[in-house]
């Protein structure tokens, strides 16, 4: 039997396969540092727990909408008023099964085949993939370390052709930790109003900021009608296992998605959008208390990071992450080991450091890796003093 095309080009997961690696050598009795996958190490709020328990007892476990209950959507609505002033009716608003799954559902409505999609390099590992299963093609833009990940409408336009149909921003960003300022976003604003193209606006780290300001593109001038706004519980809240994303938008398109979505998964967990209404409406002070830890771990690792002499690496002021430039290493040998790019470093860290971290190449970016600090200073610290007894 054979495979489709589709699917055959198609890698895995590169964060998951590095969890189950970690998960392995773990079975195994051998103690890993963690720094690969990026998932809050906090436990769900109280509330949004309890209202999945009571959500069971009560045997709200049969089909809902497919886009998700109207008090979800209502949760949502109000969430977007509330933080930036946005207001959608609840028919513009659908959820699904996690975040990941929503954007794949967006790009599935929005493209058709050899329509390209503008992707800011480095990237999250599934967008390129997403797009090339909806048939589209997506299209690079390269941003540098040096500038914090910023561009401009004038290096948009290089890599626009008469093929663009839109774009898609994250914010703050994974891997890079970058926060987009106000000046790239209305120049992003002002690039999309005149190509006539949309923008998928991914800010599932919304809430992690330090030190910097978020601002949602939906709220420049012309962009609400041709912003896909794509957020969703995992991160905010500690739910990842709860998969439970949304995304607001105009109405058709969301129609569209939902349509999309009735046919592939029916409708997201019964259970976890219950949870999920609580976590919306009472689940504040739980991020308070994860951005504030978050916050100082980030410290931490910056200080660590400023003792290896080979790293070179921005100051990331959003998500819980860092993207490091390695290649100092690259054309040498490590503890017999030749260490080529980015994939050879990842690979010493893990088994002779017995730390985990993500190649950048899976990233766009071959030079560096992705170091995540969902885990306690003292694991942290841990895991740096591993590393700089194999750097020597």
């Amino acid at each position: 039997m054979n495979l489709a095309e589709r699917i055959k080009s198609l890698p895995s997961s590169p964060t998951l396969a590095m969890s189950a690696k970690v998960k392995q050598l773990r079975a195994q009795k051998i103690a890993v540092v963690d720094f690969g996958l990026g998932e809050p190490d906090f436990s769900t709020p109280d509330c949004a727990s309890k209202a999945g328990i009571e959500a069971i007892t009560a045997g709200f476990t049969r089909y809902t909408p497919s886009g998700g209950i109207k008090e979800l959507r209502e949760a949502i609505a109000e969430k977007f008023r509330k933080d930036a002033c946005l207001a959608y009716d609840v028919s513009e608003i659908v959820v699904g099964c996690g975040a990941k799954h929503v954007l794949y559902s967006v790009f599935m409505a929005l493209c058709n085949p050899n329509d390209e999609v503008i992707v800011p390099s480095p990237y999250w590992v599934s967008y390129p993939d997403q797009i090339q299963l909806a048939g589209a093609v997506p299209v690079f833009l390269p941003r540098c370390r040096d500038d914090n990940y910023q561009f401009s409408a004038e290096q948009l336009d290089k890599v626009t052709s008469e093929r663009t149909v839109g774009i898609v921003l994250n914010t703050p960003c994974n891997p890079t930790g970058a926060v987009y300022n106000e000046k790239t976003l209305e120049a992003v604003a002002a690039w999309a109003v005149k190509h006539d193209v949309f923008v998928v606006f991914d800010e599932i780290y919304e809430k992690f900021v330090y030190g910097a300001k978020h601002t949602n593109i939906a709220t420049l001038d012309s962009m609400r009608d041709r912003t896909i706004v794509v957020n969703g519980v995992s991160k905010t809240y500690a739910m990842t296992g709860w998969r439970i994303g949304y995304a607001a938008g105009q109405k058709h398109v969301i129609s569209a998605v939902e349509n999309l979505m009735s046919q592939t998964t029916s409708n997201p967990n019964s259970i976890a959008q219950k949870a999920s209404i609580e976590a919306l409406k009472k689940g504040d002070e739980s991020v308070r208390n994860m951005v504030e830890v978050f916050s100082s771990r980030r410290g931490v690792v910056l200080a660590e990071l400023q003792e290896l002499s080979g790293f070179k690496c921005s100051h990331p002021l959003g998500a819980f992450y860092f993207f490091p430039d390695v290649s100092h290493y690259y054309g040498g040998e490590i503890r017999g080991r030749k260490i080529n790019n980015s994939v050879d470093f990842a690979n010493l860290l893990l088994d002779e450091a017995k730390v985990a971290v993500l190649p950048g190449c899976v990233f766009g970016d071959d030079n560096a890796i992705r170091l995540s600090y969902v885990t306690s200073v003292d694991n942290i610290k841990k895991g740096f003093k591993q590393i700089k007894e194999v750097l020597g």
